[in-house]
């Protein structure tokens, strides 16, 4: 019997032949999510700033479809063009993020598609449905 997995997305569907969120026995992975409106496809060629808050974005709306949120990433992987934006990037993160410190990758590379400077890929856990109200 096949194991039974859910496809997320949230927009277009993408160009290429992936899922940009996939949930599996309470587990959700987010495909990277570049700086690219998902109802658009309009890119953000911006600073570095407004790049990391759409990508972010992107992935916490991917993350919400799926029955999650920011507050329960496991592990992150950023990917930048430029490895000196680390603490431009690092400051929305934290702010995007608040309190909550999943395990996390900055892998600096040369190019990124689009040209955009950063990429964020994602694992996270589905939220735990609310206690039921009804009696034993």
């Amino acid at each position: 019997e096949k194991e039974k997995m859910q496809t997320v997305k949230r927009g277009k569907d993408p160009l290429g032949h992936y899922s940009p969120g996939l949930v599996h026995n309470g587990i959700v992975y987010v495909s990277g999510q570049l700086p690219v409106d998902p109802f658009t496809g309009k890119v953000e060629a911006g600073s570095i700033e407004a790049q990391t808050e759409l990508a972010l974005s992107n992935v916490e709306g991917i993350l919400k479809e799926a029955g999650s949120d920011l507050s329960h990433v496991l592990q992150i992987t950023i990917y930048i063009s430029d490895v000196n934006d680390w603490a431009a990037v690092n400051k929305v993160y934290a702010r995007m993020l608040g309190d909550h410190k999943p395990a996390r990758t900055i892998v600096p590379v040369s190019e990124l598609h689009y040209g955009t400077k950063i990429e964020i890929s994602t694992i996270a856990a589905v939220k735990p449905p609310p206690p039921s109200n009804t009696p034993n």
